[in-house]
């Protein structure tokens, strides 16, 4: 019955709640990132990404830029973001950024505005039709897609894509506010260890 309660409701107000209290602590990085992002190639600060949202709904994530302007947009075989130490593609900031997962700070404000959860599945890209999801792929959307989660907490980029999605499926099925507190101090110590930040080919 709580689940079910903290799922429909108190979910969303853990969310405010977390945002509100993270923003005001981060905003010194709000000042000097930007910064460092524009004075490296005087590109843009953001990269805003198309992602899908919760039942399918089209949204723009924001995150600090971390690749060198026009980069290509490099995949494994399973249709996972490349990340290696040493691709060329990121400026050396973004290195900085991708390591301590600063690069993703700027989701606190997609969470804001409804758009994400603190925990949950990583947003799927735009694109790609839901109606050419699995069952799988179905669930995964039925909550708002997280700026870290299950995967991020446990694996960062060590696992493939299928296994990422078994992971956020199991966590929808079993989706509880111990559930989150367990994932949210875990990505703590990952981010602070710098634990799994590389994904390779598979």
């Amino acid at each position: 019955m709580f689940s079910k309660m903290y799922k429909n409701i108190f979910k969303r107000i853990f969310d405010v709640i977390v945002s509100l209290f993270l923003l005001p602590i981060l905003l010194v990085l709000f000042i000097i990132v930007p910064a460092l992002i524009y004075f490296e190639d005087k590109g843009p600060v953001f990269y805003n990404a198309p992602r899908l949202g919760k039942d399918g709904k089209n949204f723009i994530m924001f995150k600090f830029r971390t690749m060198k302007i026009n980069a290509p947009d490099l995949r494994n075989p399973d249709h996972s973001t490349y990340s290696a130490e040493d691709d060329s593609r990121v400026t050396k900031i973004g290195k900085i950024l991708r390591k301590f997962s600063i690069d993703e700070f700027p989701q606190l404000i997609n969470v804001l505005k409804g758009d994400m959860s603190i925990i949950g599945p990583r947003p799927h890209l735009a694109g790609k039709s839901i109606r050419d999801f699995d069952e799988m792929r179905l669930k995964r959307i039925t909550v708002r897609p997280g700026v870290t989660g299950y995967n991020q907490a446990f694996y960062r980029n060590a696992i493939s894509m299928e296994k990422k999605i078994e992971n956020d499926v199991y966590y929808v099925e079993n989706l509880s506010f111990g559930l989150d507190i367990k994932i949210l101090l875990k990505t703590v110590l990952a981010v602070i260890k710098t634990e799994n930040i590389y994904s390779q080919p598979r």
